[in-house]
């Protein structure tokens, strides 16, 4: 499983609207897309669940490499690239995956992402084993479809990354709204 995010804000006076019926038009075309565990089509709004800025940032989980290759280097990234430019794209070499208790992955309405970056200092089994501790108590709770940890060895941070029902009660990261799940070959996911 590899991990990938890319993000781009927007100007604070941003019709949102625009990304909306992006999504709503377009979010159907990675439904059946080979090689995508999950994508979760993600945006922050200014002022709206601790939002600084306006954000559209898709967040995916692949279940093999060869469909992430074919997306970023191939025609779908093109429509990203035409419409705001060539973002930075991160990555994460997934390290767990595992559903929650909410059975409606497709309707999950929030999600967050908690990126932690490990110190110089901290053993990596350690900062592995705190990220995999939170996952398996997040993994239990009302509302929770889906959790992943994924770690990216070129910054040495963990990213953190729950699908739900609703926003979370205490801070969990990024909170963002999710306007579509595409979800093709989510069982491979769950095979890891």
């Amino acid at each position: 499983m590899h991990a990938m995010q890319y993000e781009i804000t927007l100007p604070a006076d941003y019709d949102m609207g625009i990304i909306r019926t992006r999504v709503a038009t377009r979010g159907s075309g990675t439904d059946a897309f080979d090689g995508l565990g999950i994508k979760a089509y993600l945006i922050r709004e200014k002022n709206v669940h601790g939002s600084a800025v306006n954000e559209y940032a898709p967040f995916y989980l692949w279940a093999n490499p060869a469909g992430m290759n074919s997306f970023l280097l191939g025609t779908p990234f093109t429509g990203i690239m035409n419409d705001f430019g060539r973002p930075p794209v991160r990555h994460w070499t997934g390290t767990a995956f595992a559903f929650g208790p909410a059975d409606r992955l497709l309707s999950a309405r929030f999600a967050t992402r908690l990126i932690t970056a490990i110190q110089p200092d901290e053993p990596l089994d350690s900062a592995l084993q705190a990220a995999l501790e939170r996952h398996d108590r997040r993994q239990h709770l009302d509302g929770v479809h889906a959790t992943a940890v994924a770690v990216d060895p070129t910054s040495w941070t963990i990213v953190e990354f729950t699908l739900r029902d609703a926003p979370p009660t205490s801070p969990d990261g990024e909170c963002y709204e999710v306007l579509h799940v595409s979800a093709p070959h989510i069982a491979e996911l769950a095979d890891r």
